[in-house]
C-alpha cells in the first residue's frame, strides 16, 4: 500500500521550512525560480529548507510532494485585484463590489477552480457559443473553393480527391478552445477539490466539440463583440489560468516538465491593480495616465528605465506626474531607501518635483521626504518622494477609496499653483 506523501505548506513571505524532498525534486524547486529559495537542509539528510517569496498557489513537483503556497493576502481580495486588472471596463466584475465567487474556499486554488467553473457555466447557461471557422481539407466532393496550388502540389491536377477550403458553422471556435483547454488545466491540478472537480468535468463534456489546445501553444486569439459577450468574464478568467500554468513563469533554463501548478505573482497582481485603478480614477480628471512608459536615465540613451504609470497632462505629451507600485514587505525601519533612489531617478529625468511609490504595506501614514539639493523656483522646496501605502486585507470600497485619494494628491501635483 502507497503512504500518501503529505503537502507542503508555506507562507507567502514566511519563514524556511524543512521539507522531506528528493535530491531531484529539491533541484528542480530551486532551478524553477518560483521560491525565493530552496536550499538543502544541513540538520536533517533527504530535507530541504523552502521559503516562498512573492508567488502563491500550489505546485506539484516530479516524484515529490505538492507544494501549497499561502497568500497573505485574502483570497476574495486577490480576485478583486485580479478581477480589477484583468478587465479595465469592468465586464468581469460584478455590479455591486467587484468580487467573484470564490465559495467558501480560502486556499487559491480551490477558489481558483471553484471561481472559473462557476463562470462558465453563466457562459453556457444560454448554449455552446458557435461561429465560422475556416476548414481546409481534402475530400471525394467539391465544398466551398478548390484550393489550386495546393491540388496541383499534392495530386499533380488528378481528381478525386480535392484540396478545398470553406466556412463551417461549428463550436470549434477560439473562444471555446480557450475554455475548454483552461477547464482541463485545472483538472489536471493539485488541490482542486471534488465536488469541483467533477463540476468541471461536466463543463468539459459540455465543450467537447471545442479542439483541445497542446500544451505550450499559442493561444487562440478572439475579438470582444457583441456575439461573445456573455464569455468574456469567463474568458479573460481562463486566460489568467493558462497564463499563471505557463512555463514561461519558471527561471530560464527551468524544465517546465519537473515541476507544475498554478501560481499567482502577487508582484505583478498588484502593479496591475494599482496601474489599472489609478489610470481609471486620472483619466476622470482629463489626465493621460501610460502604463510602463519607456525613458533613458543617460543622454546617451544607454540604460532604460520604465515607471510603472507616467501621468501625461491634458496635452498627451507633457509629463505631470510618475508612480511607482511595490509590492513589498515593510522593512523594519520602514523605509525603502533604494526605492527612493528609484523614484527620484524618475523624477530627475522627467523633470518633475514629486514622485510616488504605492506599497502594500499596511496602514501606514502617507509620508515624504524632501531631499536635498534639489531646491528650485521661488518656494525653496525641493523634491519630495512620496510612499503612499494601501491595506489589501480591507474591503473593496475601502481601497478604491484610498486609491482615488491618491489620484486626487496626483492631480493637484498637476495643477498649476
Amino acid at each position: 500500500m502507497t503512504v500518501p506523501v503529505p503537502d507542503v505548506v508555506l507562507h507567502e513571505y514566511g519563514p524556511a521550512v524543512s521539507a522531506p524532498l528528493g535530491a531531484a525534486a529539491g533541484r528542480a524547486l530551486a532551478a524553477s525560480g518560483i521560491l525565493q529559495s530552496a536550499t538543502p537542509d544541513p540538520t536533517r539528510d533527504g530535507h530541504w529548507l523552502l521559503r516562498a517569496g512573492s508567488r502563491v498557489g500550489a505546485l506539484r513537483t516530479l516524484g515529490g510532494p505538492v507544494v501549497r503556497i499561502m497568500p497573505k493576502t485574502p483570497v476574495s481580495r486577490i480576485f478583486f485585484l485580479l478581477g480589477f486588472s484583468l478587465d479595465p471596463e469592468r465586464a468581469w466584475r460584478d455590479d455591486r463590489e467587484g468580487t467573484v465567487d470564490t465559495g467558501a474556499h480560502d486556499d487559491v486554488v480551490p477558489a481558483l477552480a471553484h471561481a472559473v467553473e462557476r463562470r462558465i457555466d453563466a457562459a453556457l447557461r444560454q448554449g455552446v457559443l458557435q461561429g465560422y471557422r475556416e476548414v481546409e481539407e481534402s475530400s471525394l466532393v467539391v465544398r466551398g473553393r478548390i484550393r489550386e496550388a495546393d491540388q496541383i502540389r499534392r495530386h499533380f491536377g488528378r481528381t478525386p480527391p480535392v484540396e478545398i477550403a470553406y466556412d463551417a458553422y461549428t463550436a470549434d471556435t477560439a473562444e471555446n478552445r480557450i475554455l475548454r483547454a483552461a477547464v482541463e488545466r485545472l483538472l489536471r491540478l493539485p488541490g482542486v477539490p471534488g465536488a469541483v472537480r467533477r463540476r468541471l468535468a461536466h463543463q468539459r463534456v459540455r465543450l467537447a466539440d471545442a479542439l483541445p489546445v497542446v500544451r505550450g501553444q499559442e493561444l487562440p486569439r478572439w475579438q470582444p463583440s457583441r456575439l461573445n459577450s456573455r464569455y468574456q468574464p469567463a474568458l479573460r478568467l481562463c486566460e489568467a489560468v493558462l497564463r499563471g500554468s505557463s512555463p514561461e513563469h519558471l527561471a530560464p533554463g527551468a524544465d517546465p516538465l519537473a515541476v507544475d501548478g498554478f501560481l499567482f505573482d502577487m508582484n505583478q497582481l498588484f502593479e496591475d491593480f494599482v496601474t489599472a485603478a489609478l489610470s481609471e480614477a486620472l483619466e476622470e480628471h482629463g489626465l493621460a495616465p501610460r502604463l510602463q512608459d519607456p525613458h533613458h536615465l543617460d543622454t546617451a540613451g544607454l540604460v532604460r528605465i520604465r515607471p510603472d504609470l507616467v501621468v501625461r497632462g491634458g496635452d498627451g505629451v507633457t509629463p505631470v506626474a510618475v508612480v511607482d507600485a511595490k509590492y513589498k514587505v515593510e522593512k523594519a525601519d520602514g523605509r525603502h531607501n533604494a526605492d527612493l533612489y528609484q523614484a527620484l531617478a524618475y523624477a530627475t529625468v522627467l523633470g518633475l518635483r514629486e514622485a510616488h511609490l504605492v506599497y502594500a504595506a499596511g496602514r501606514q501614514p502617507t509620508r515624504f521626504h524632501e531631499v536635498r539639493g534639489t531646491a528650485t523656483g521661488t518656494d525653496g522646496r525641493g523634491v519630495r518622494l512620496y510612499q503612499h501605502s494601501i491595506d489589501l486585507s480591507r474591503e473593496p470600497r475601502q481601497l478604491m477609496a484610498a486609491l482615488r485619494d491618491i489620484a486626487g494628491r496626483l492631480t493637484r501635483a498637476c495643477s498649476p499653483a
